[in-house]
């Protein structure tokens, strides 16, 4: 892999990592997802090892969604 886990700052960052299989970029999100990471008082904030700031848990699930339904293909299902 050409960039850390670390380096990936937004889940979008891994739902569109070049590289990197929709297998390991579902569990990276999944693990984000979790509310191990949950910030305390905010469960809609989740602050994953390795990122600087809390990231809101709808950006995790959107970028899930992206995995299994790229822009490209949802658009081709509109028309």
């Amino acid at each position: 892999m050409s960039q850390p886990i670390s380096r990936l700052l937004h889940p979008f960052d891994v739902a569109r990592h070049p590289s990197m299989e929709p297998e390991v970029k579902r569990a990276i999100l999944a693990s984000w997802a979790s509310d191990r990471y949950a910030v305390r008082n905010k469960p809609a904030l989740r602050k994953p090892p390795g990122l600087r700031d809390p990231i809101p848990v709808d950006d995790v699930f959107a970028a899930l969604d992206a995995i299994d339904n790229p822009p490209d293909a949802r658009d081709a299902a509109r028309q």
